[in-house]
């Protein structure tokens, strides 16, 4: 500890703390420009100097580390006079055009210049303005604004790891540009927009909006990707305009561009105003909303009473809140009378999760995902972490630069990651269970298991080491693709007994063989003592923003709310609802497009989903809807399912409702609503209320706000504890954490299967699965994000498309046994020799008339089209 005295007030800090954080503790404030708590120093702007006894020049506090017995004086005559004419000097070549400028009323310039009294300036020179660069998307960089303070630099490095811009040039000719002087095309996350103190970076869909004070701001929870970031809507007139985020909060104001951009979706021409039945000649018209709800309950009590309830169905939604997931499954199973209940998690997360509870005891995350920031070793599975849950991504890069944490990837395709990766182990499509096997046995050779926290808080150890000895480094090399030796270089690299953190994405959920592939992401976690309490977390990945908590509802058919047995809980929970609950599981995703071929199930409820996008084996489902007797969908947009529907409910976004989300790391986050719900839109909770009522004989939908639902989920859930310390939280909720002490973790033997062999006609093996810039089909709706991924491509490698004739903007054709489609090419080296990648977000593209099963990857024909 160091002691110092500032402005005669005495404190004791860590050594290597900068006087700026010292004066900080004593509430003294030093007007900055260049600094930014989450990125490294400056220095550049001279606004933070203090003087120092004993010293006869000035110093800048934001990079000083503090010495034992100095005394800082941070404001004096001297100071402000040196401030005054820094700012002057900075203005010298900045244009005062605070008018018309997008950072007027927000600039940190302008604030500081009216905090120092800078109302005149004794400088002056021939002005000869920067261009304004209006040819990037989403950005415009009017340089002659700029003072460059470089945080939008450091932003872009530091946080984000995208390196896209850099100072260019240099004397009064300085400016921010490309690292490669074209135009920007990076993340497009806008953090540069967010760190930059004055209007040389504004966000060009919010230019001329209008000024920041006219707007309302409510703090929230985005509602795209899992990472669950706290954001502000600025909202007027109804319409959400820009979306904000404070480095105050959990994500430290880093949003990716779904976050900061993808509002846009909410104001999409495309939305749904008003209910829609379709007529006896099979057309869609618009009706009101007793006529829609009436017809709904009217046809769902005819076919139960003429068949039961499990001649119904229904697929919920990982977009809508904790609350309405948990409306949906009681109104199915309480009013409606049917188990028959699924989701898209189907084809991945909720069958890892079971997995994960077997071994674990507990589905999501370990920790909230800041613990990985502390990190000795992270091991990313199966996951490009920014397409996925940008916010992990965040994390993983601070681990790496700031904890200097080792990072170990494994993966079918190259991506960004792979710049800080120490080790990356690509696998072929379909050997991700052979891989993880691979590095256990690797750890275990090597003798870095973290033999302490087996012994003491696992169990079947030697079952599981004995089913590793039975597989050789020579099968594992021959099926995945991955030699010995490298499995071992990573498996030192991730050391013994260190903080290890393992991530598993959405390549291992939905792996050919994916019950190996996460029974062996489980395994490594228990290996390294990453799942104890002393581990840095395991962390399965979704790509959207609630089906954690979709799942903690009950929105499946094996489980009602909180993971609880009908065996054991049906009747407790049918008291409550006064309903008759169902007491065997129902039918799942699968199972219930069968049910329908068959006749079983007449009809089925959609609420927040579009099967026939997010499905495999497109023709066969589009088949099976078209024999229902009736198929409602409730939405934000006329999808390809809803075009079908006999009755469409519209529904409203996350900035038009309140709730709350549950992110992947377990983090329950309550919101308020933003904005009023375009048209005659209703909340998804509210649809559901009414037509409980209308369906059931019983009336007992008595919990209907957010607020009051929470106490009825925590009571009959029992997976909620503490008081929330979300800021203004209405709800008191956080997720109980399960200690090892009371359940042992459980190894398991895998056994992975044989790697399965293309055939002759499908050579080529296609991987679908989430990019950078959309998430799910939610932010193709948005103007902005279409603006930098507008359309769907076929990522080929070199090799192959020399063997196809193809080069990059050639129409090709992708065939499988099940069907074809046509897509732009994009050759590149990224992606393997034998392995294509498709992005699993556009709907015209309709990838999934090639797949079946969980649809991550397909054997495929490729040739020009």
């Amino acid at each position: 500890m160091v002691t110092l005295t500032i402005d005669g007030r005495q404190i004791q800090v860590p050594a290597g703390t900068t006087i700026l954080d010292a004066a900080m503790e004593l509430g003294i404030k030093i007007p900055t420009l260049c600094w930014l708590k989450k990125v490294s120093t400056t220095g550049a702007c001279r606004i933070c100097i203090v003087e120092i006894e004993g010293v006869d020049r000035f110093m800048t506090a934001c990079n000083t580390p503090v010495k034992d017995g100095i005394t800082v004086t941070t404001t004096s005559p001297k100071l402000e006079q040196a401030r005054r004419k820094t700012l002057e000097l900075m203005l010298v070549n900045h244009p005062l055009d605070c008018p018309v400028c997008d950072a007027g009323g927000e600039c940190d310039l302008q604030d500081t210049c009216y905090g120092l009294k800078v109302d005149k300036n004794d400088y002056a020179a021939e002005l000869e303005p920067l261009p304004i660069i209006y040819d990037w998307p989403l950005i415009e960089n009017c340089a002659t604004r700029c003072i460059l303070c470089e945080k939008c630099v450091k932003v872009c490095h530091e946080i984000v790891g995208a390196d896209a811009i850099e100072v260019k040039n240099c004397g009064d000719r300085s400016l921010i540009g490309t690292v490669d002087g074209k135009p920007l095309d990076c993340d497009f996350c806008g953090n540069c927009v967010n760190a930059c103190p004055t209007g040389t970076l504004i966000s060009k869909p919010f230019k001329f909006r209008g000024r920041p004070w006219t707007f309302d701001t409510t703090r929230s929870i985005c509602a795209f990707c899992s990472s669950g970031c706290e954001i502000e809507y600025h909202s007027r007139d109804g319409r959400v305009e820009r979306v904000t985020s404070s480095d105050d909060g959990f994500n430290r104001g880093n949003l990716c561009i779904n976050g900061r951009f993808g509002y846009a979706a909410f104001n999409s021409s495309g939305r749904l105003t008003a209910p829609l039945l379709k007529d006896s000649a099979g057309n869609q018209r618009k009706v009101g909303w007793d006529q829609a709800l009436g017809t709904v309950a009217a046809r769902l009590k005819d076919i139960v009473s003429n068949g039961g309830g499990a001649g119904v169905a229904g697929i919920g939604s990982p977009r809508v809140t904790n609350e309405e997931s948990y409306l949906f499954q009681k109104f199915l199973r309480g009013a409606v009378g049917t188990n028959n209940i699924d989701s898209e998690a189907r084809l991945g997360y909720f069958p890892a999760q079971l997995i994960q509870w077997r071994m674990l005891g507990y589905s999501g995350g370990t920790f909230p995902m800041d613990a990985i920031e502390q990190a000795t070793a992270v091991v990313v599975l199966g996951s490009d972490l920014k397409s996925e849950s940008a916010g992990f991504a965040y994390r993983v890069i601070q681990a790496a630069t700031k904890n200097d944490a080792k990072v170990v990837v494994a993966g079918a395709r190259t991506t960004w990651i792979n710049s800080y990766a120490n080790s990356f182990l690509q696998y072929r499509p379909g050997g991700e269970a052979w891989l993880v096997a691979g590095l256990n046995k690797a750890i275990l050779a090597e003798g870095f298991e973290n033999k302490a926290f087996i012994d003491a808080d696992t169990r079947e150890f030697a079952a599981f080491s004995t089913a590793l000895d039975g597989i050789s480094f020579e099968q594992i090399a021959e099926a995945s693709g991955v030699a010995e030796a490298d499995l071992r270089e990573a498996a030192r690299l991730i050391g013994a007994n260190g903080r290890v953190a393992v991530i598993y994405g959405a390549e291992f959920m939905r792996s050919v063989d994916a019950v190996n592939a996460v029974t062996g992401a489980v395994n490594l976690a228990l290996l390294t003592g990453a799942a104890s309490t002393g581990g840095a977390g395991i962390y399965p990945l979704d790509e959207k923003n609630n089906t954690q908590g979709m799942l903690d509802m009950g929105v499946c058919p094996e489980y009602l709310p909180g993971y609880h047995s009908y065996e054991h809980a049906a009747a407790r929970f049918g008291a409550d609802w006064k309903a008759a609950v169902p007491g065997t599981a129902g039918k799942d995703l699968f199972q219930i497009v069968e049910g329908i071929e068959k006749g079983e199930i007449r009809a089925l409820y959609v609420m927040g989903s579009d099967p026939l996008h997010f499905m495999p084996d497109h023709n066969r489902v589009l088949k099976a809807l078209q024999k229902l007797e009736l198929l409602v969908v409730q939405d934000l947009f006329l999808t390809e399912t809803a075009r079908l529907a006999h009755i469409v409910l519209p529904a409203v976004s996350g900035a038009e409702k309140s709730g709350s989300f549950t992110t992947v790391d377990n983090r329950v986050q309550c919101f308020p609503r933003a904005v009023a719900p375009m048209g005659d839109a209703r909340t998804d909770g509210e649809i559901l209320a009414k037509l409980h009522d209308l369906v059931s004989p019983v009336h007992n939908i008595t919990a209907t706000s957010a607020e009051e639902l929470h106490h009825e989920i925590a009571r009959l859930s029992g997976l909620y504890s503490e008081q929330c310390d979300h800021e203004g939280c209405r709800m008191g909720r956080v997720k109980n954490r399960i200690a090892f002490s009371d359940k042992p973790a459980t190894f398991a033997p895998v056994a992975p299967a044989p790697p399965a062999r293309r055939d002759a006609a499908h050579p080529l093996t296609l991987v679908i699965g989430p990019v950078l810039r959309h998430n799910g089909t939610f932010s193709t709706w948005s103007d902005n994000n279409m603006a930098v991924a507008g359309e769907a491509y076929v990522e080929i490698a070199t090799a192959d498309a020399q063997k196809a004739g193809v080069i990059t903007g050639n129409v090709v054709k992708l065939s499988s046994a099940l069907g074809s489609i046509i897509l732009t090419a994009r050759v590149t080296d990224k992606t393997p020799e034998g392995t294509l990648f498709a992005p699993a977000h556009f709907r015209e593209a309709q990838v999934n008339l090639l797949t079946q099963g969980t649809g991550g990857t397909v054997g495929v024909k490729l040739e020009k089209a």
